[in-house]
């Protein structure tokens, strides 16, 4: 929680909250329904420089996803400089991007650049002979894609889920068929990150010897 004003210490002040203050120009201060919020751009230069690199990236893309201003991100980084984060929010912001979607999508995309690995490009489209797909993740380079599967995919929104299990199925086939190979993550995935870099190890080196 950010205050205009040094927070008095007291023994019975909530233990989940994490008060700090500082001066906060009127710039990154707003309104939300009556409750005194710090702004988007502000919001996410505050949670790159405290939170750890996974969940701060998570928060950088939604921002980004929902129009915070890069000029002013770099400009409220630029007023922090010498404070304690910045440099870790400055790693952040940098391959912070919007085209991110989900929360899963950011975290195994950090996942993957925290064990080495190069970036991976967000929403990358494949032509295919049934149309243009979507790749949540890829590696163009290698005609890798990444898809993350959380549940809501098969079984939230309108439509049989059987339906949407089988047209996923046929949109896989073909990017298949297009030379590509494909990766499911799932968020238990994400759990065991030596497991995950070692199936991504994987399929980087039969896409190299595939391409031979």
């Amino acid at each position: 929680m950010t205050q205009l004003a040094n927070p008095s210490v007291r023994r019975d002040s909530d233990p989940t909250t994490r008060r700090h203050w500082t001066a906060l120009p009127e710039r990154d201060r707003h309104d939300l329904d009556g409750v005194p919020v710090t702004s988007l751009e502000r919001t996410a230069v505050d949670c790159a420089r405290s939170l750890r690199p996974a969940s701060a990236l998570v928060v950088a893309d939604s921002a980004l996803r929902l129009g915070a201003e890069v000029r002013l991100l770099e400009k409220i980084l630029d007023e922090s400089a010498g404070k304690r984060g910045v440099i870790q929010a400055r790693q952040i912001l940098r391959i912070a991007d919007a085209r991110s979607e989900s929360p899963g999508e950011t975290l195994l995309r950090w996942a993957a650049l925290d064990a080495g690995f190069p970036v991976l490009v967000p929403q990358f489209s494949v032509a295919t002979w049934r149309g243009e797909f979507r790749l949540d993740l890829a590696w163009p380079e290698l005609r890798i894609g990444l898809e993350f599967d959380g549940m809501v995919k098969y079984a939230g929104g309108m439509g049989d889920p059987a339906e949407r299990l089988l047209a996923e199925k046929l949109r896989e086939d073909a990017l298949r068929e297009a030379g590509w190979a494909i990766l499911r993550v799932t968020w238990g995935d994400l759990e065991d990150l030596e497991r995950l870099a070692d199936r991504l190890r994987t399929a980087r080196r039969l896409a190299r010897e595939r391409a031979k």
